[in-house]
């Protein structure tokens, strides 16, 4: 049976293209329908094109089309892979540039930070858009492969607005995983591992081969200094913290307010090039490729081959789905109790099992006590953004930006009122949510000279202390 999978921003050429090839090299999914919807025509229709071809020039059974339609496109789906970008490079550089001037360096800002925060805030409204339509035109039962960042405040959005059954998908821990099997010389298939906690700053819970803890020899290479150089951030923070992080040196910098602060800290942790902790590493790359390919298709310099899958968890959850045989994955789903030391109803990184029933994550329990703080110190950021977002509400901005780590660890509360107001301004075309709203200035207040202060009554404890203090002093 031929199942209909819609991709909401097929104008994400790369990573379209990618997702597609995976499912068109599974053949329990051939002879799928493919519905591209994009709202930049230019781009779909590439992708359209070179999809066709990819069809043909492999022998594979299936068909594409595009619209620019995104009712039409969900409409008696199956799976829908969502994959947007609110804003473009436009918004990102708005992300990236307007905190630096406030001294808020961000390395990748797609997650957490001013950056995560705001790109979260243009999502939202689209991606509530995206289950509406699945709730009114999409098959029973369709499931959405949520792709787009800052992948936990999304994804609690969306577990807060619809039951509409999805889960968010990073290649964070697939890739460290292929990396711990490099430091170790070990085949990354033989390691079994158990991780838990937020997107981006999941964390290996086991590390095991053969019933042997492989953390003692991680431990040990990364007090060489060849190995800490490359990933000094995660890991300082596995030296502290005891355990190893699922994202990149660069991403983590940004989700704890050790690293970036200032540039002492910038240059002792952050000074290799690129995701190793470089200023405005990702979005220097997206304005660069998006300056090279700028009115040429990116498509007429890739191959049509489909040569096998990639690590992406996208096609093996269809597989498991349409064949019944079970696939685990780490999802990104609401906290329905599967780590206890997490809030209820936040967004959390546990294993989970797709077959033909559907989607069932599995319950971790409880984190590390200090992994579990880490945690909660992004929640709290997740949740007063959704918040945000979702209400529409400026002054939860800025409580959200307040709250994040590496923003209270640079700017006074004044300054982060100023920014937050700054990034809404200048981003207002994308944010609907906040049409005639906008943050309330906090100015400073002018103590005239010779004003006295207003104390409150002393405490009559501290006054029984003072006079106990007193008598010791005059009788030793």
């Amino acid at each position: 049976m031929s199942r209909k999978v819609a991709m909401i921003g097929a104008g994400s050429v790369v990573f379209c293209k990618l997702l597609m090839s995976d499912i068109m090299a599974t053949p329990a999914l051939e002879g799928c329908e493919f519905a591209l919807m994009s709202r930049t025509l230019p781009k779909l229709k590439n992708m359209e094109e070179f999809a066709k071809r990819m069809l043909k020039d492999n022998r594979i059974k299936g068909d594409v089309w595009s619209t620019l339609d995104r009712r039409e496109a969900i409409r008696d789906a199956d799976f829908v892979v969502v994959m947007i970008q609110v804003g473009g490079v436009g918004a990102f550089e708005l992300d990236y540039k307007i905190p630096l001037k406030y001294g808020v360096d961000q390395c990748v800002g797609d997650t957490l930070g001013p950056g995560g925060i705001f790109r979260g805030l243009r999502t939202i409204p689209v991606l509530i858009d995206i289950v509406r339509d699945m709730e009114q035109v999409a098959k029973p039962g369709a499931i959405m492969l949520q792709y787009s960042n800052p992948m936990a405040v999304n994804c609690l959005a969306i577990g807060k607005a619809t039951s509409v059954a999805f889960t968010g998908l990073c290649h964070g821990i697939q890739t460290t995983l292929q990396e711990i099997a490099t430091w170790l010389d070990i085949p990354k298939e033989e390691i079994h591992y158990t991780c838990g906690g937020t997107n981006h700053l999941d964390w290996f819970l086991t590390l095991e081969r053969n019933g042997e803890d492989l953390y003692p020899k991680l431990r040990e290479v990364f007090e060489k200094p060849e190995y800490y150089k490359a990933e000094k951030v995660r890991a300082e923070m596995l030296r502290q913290f005891g355990y190893f992080a699922t994202e990149t040196t660069g991403h983590t910098s940004e989700y704890v307010p050790y690293f970036r602060k200032n540039k002492k800290a910038m240059e002792l942790y952050c000074d290799e090039p690129g995701f190793g902790g470089q200023s405005g590493a990702y979005y220097t790359w997206c304005k660069t490729v998006a300056e090279k390919y700028a009115g040429k298709n990116m498509l007429d310099y890739e191959s049509t081959k489909i040569e096998g899958r990639s690590v992406e968890y996208c096609s093996y959850i269809m597989e498991a789905v349409v064949t019944g045989n079970p696939f685990r994955f780490m999802g990104n789903v609401r906290n329905d109790g599967y780590i206890k030391n997490l809030p209820e109803g936040c967004c959390v990184e546990v294993p989970t099992f797709a077959d033909t029933s559907g989607l069932h994550p599995s319950t971790v329990g409880y984190l590390p006590p200090q992994c579990a703080a880490l945690n909660r110190t992004q929640v709290n950021v997740h949740l007063l953004s959704a918040e945000a977002s979702l209400k529409g509400d400026p002054e939860h901005v800025v409580h959200a930006v307040a709250l994040d780590p590496l923003s209270a660890a640079v700017c006074t509360l004044k300054e982060i009122r100023e920014m937050a107001t700054e990034m809404l301004e200048a981003e207002r075309e994308w944010l609907p949510q906040f049409k005639g709203k906008k943050i309330e200035p906090r100015p400073t207040i002018s103590i005239p000279k010779g004003t006295v202060a207003v104390k409150a009554p002393p405490d009559p404890a501290q006054a029984i202390l003072k006079r106990f203090i007193k008598l010791v002093e005059q009788n030793p």
